[in-house]
């Protein structure tokens, strides 16, 4: 059922909740800890209490920022660890059942994570109904499992017209990736004017309604991709008609497990032929960039893990509108990334652009860790605008290293890596905040920046490895590095 084939709507509506989602509830936590701390309700007028603070409520502040960030570690560990199973299962699974197989779990996932939120913060529930909450959640993918099926619906339907222009594949994943980008930094900003309208309880039902709408769309409007791109059989293949009835049994759980399970077995396999076949110094090439591209993201995502906390805690103190406008804010970085690689890719090399990327960061977070007024918080964007740079062209680093056959197998190794640097950097700087909240609550910024120079280094060592043309003369097509791309942008994130 369904006639439609857009799938930029479920990209836009499932993150505008998904973003709209982050920040309220790490907001919420904080509120709640302070009520029960404090023994006095939260409002918007805290940020002023903060400002003009006493001792004891300073002790009081710093306690909740504790709490806070290891809470907020637990809640993000809950959703991520059974993600990182149920996630590939769903993707794989999605080649046989259609794309909607990867793409309505997460959905119904988020609602049920969406609901329980609302009936905590209705009844004032113990917020460790939380982390069950988030647990279930994970086990139905998440955000990496349903971006993951909307990129190969995109590739499904652009493979239809191959003997069109191969442009088409790539204005369409960029579409989607940008729609992400943009919905990342404007749901935030949304989320701060409801909170300082109507409170916490009503933008968790808002949410709801905007994981319901689309589920409704991607049920009964959006059409299978795969319908009209996998061939029928032929009748001389009669052989082969009872195989294909066999796998019909896919449709029960058991059989959807177990194909999965021989996919993924089968994706292990040629990771290790990836490594095995490949002579020393591509392979020293590529597990040299897989390690910078996974300390990258350990030290981008690690240290913007806490900045929502850090903004609430003094001297800051900011209020939800000031956090709203700040995430707004975040776009810039986006966009400026965007252009900086279109714009330095044709002067600098790959290794270059990456190196400026990192020092983007590191200025960035350097002055998030010393910026102690609101003005000099907000123009940390500025340094940090082309902190997403290397994150793509990494990527087609690593996809320029491996012939065509062996393009899945690299990115299964990026998907792996870049859920555990989230899972390893949430443990370390939300652990490493909570230990230095009271003495230097920007320690954790300023470990993030000093962390940059170790792949900034192994850069290094990548540029003087000796260079073999006729060993490294793998060209891919522009549909090839970008489906590759975008399938691994569907990563928590996140999350973070």
């Amino acid at each position: 059922m369904g006639g439609s084939y857009l799938i930029q709507p479920v990209v836009a509506f499932y993150g505008f909740g998904l973003f709209m989602t982050i920040p309220l509830l790490q907001q919420y936590v904080y509120a709640r800890l302070w009520e029960q701390l404090s023994s006095a309700p939260y409002s918007s007028s805290q940020s002023a209490q903060c400002v003009n603070s006493s001792s004891n409520l300073t002790f009081t502040i710093m306690e909740v920022q504790k709490q806070a960030s290891v809470f907020i570690l637990y809640a993000e560990l809950s959703f991520l660890v059974p993600s990182m199973f149920s996630c590939p299962l769903l993707v794989s699974c999605s080649d046989s059942l259609g794309r909607k197989a990867a793409i309505v779990p997460p959905l119904l996932g988020n609602l049920l994570f969406s609901v329980c939120c609302f009936l905590i913060s209705c009844f004032s529930l113990d917020l460790h109904f939380l982390l069950g909450a988030g647990f279930v959640a994970g086990l139905f993918g998440g955000p990496s499992a349903l971006l993951g099926g909307c990129f190969a619906y995109v590739a499904d339907r652009c493979r239809e017209e191959a003997r069109g222009p191969s442009r088409r594949r790539t204005l369409s994943m960029a579409s989607v990736d940008l729609i992400w980008g943009l919905i990342a930094g404007l749901a935030p900003a949304c989320t701060g004017v409801l909170i300082y309208a109507i409170g916490f309880r009503w933008p968790f039902l808002i949410v709801f309604l905007l994981y319901l709408l689309t589920l409704a769309y991607v049920v009964l409007v959006l059409g299978d991709s795969l319908a009209s791109v996998i061939p029928l059989p032929s009748p001389s293949s009669s052989s082969s008609s009872s195989s294909s009835s066999s796998s019909s049994s896919c449709t029960s759980l058991r059989g959807c497990l177990g194909l999965s399970r021989q996919k993924l077995l089968g994706q292990l396999q040629s990771v290790y032929m990836m490594f095995g076949t490949g002579s020393r110094r591509r392979n020293t090439a590529l597990g040299l960039t897989l390690a910078v591209f996974a300390l990258f993201k350990m030290c981008r995502d690690g240290g913007m893990s806490i900045i929502i906390l850090y903004q609430l805690n003094q001297p800051l103190c900011w209020s939800e509108l000031l956090i709203g406008c700040s995430s707004l804010l975040g776009m810039i970085v986006h966009l400026g990334s965007y252009a900086g690689v279109s714009f330095f890719s044709r002067c600098l090399d790959d290794a270059n652009v990456v190196l400026l990327g990192l020092l983007s960061l590191a200025g960035g977070l350097l002055m998030a860790a010393f910026a102690h007024t609101t003005l000099l918080m907000l123009l940390v964007r500025l340094p940090l605008i082309l902190s997403d740079m290397p994150s793509a062209v990494l990527r087609s680093m690593m996809s320029n290293l491996v012939p065509g056959s062996e393009q899945g197998a690299v990115f299964a190794c990026v998907v792996f890596l870049e859920m555990l640097s989230a899972c390893v950097a949430l443990v370390v700087f939300n652990s490493t905040y909570a230990a230095t909240v009271t003495w230097f609550s920007g320690f954790s910024f300023l470990l993030a920046s000093l962390l940059t120079v170790i792949p900034a280094l192994l850069i290094g060592v990548l540029k003087g490895l000796p260079q073999n043309r006729e060993e490294d003369r793998y060209s891919l097509t522009a549909e090839e590095v970008d489906f590759g791309t975008g399938v691994v942008e569907a990563t928590i994130t996140g999350a973070v």
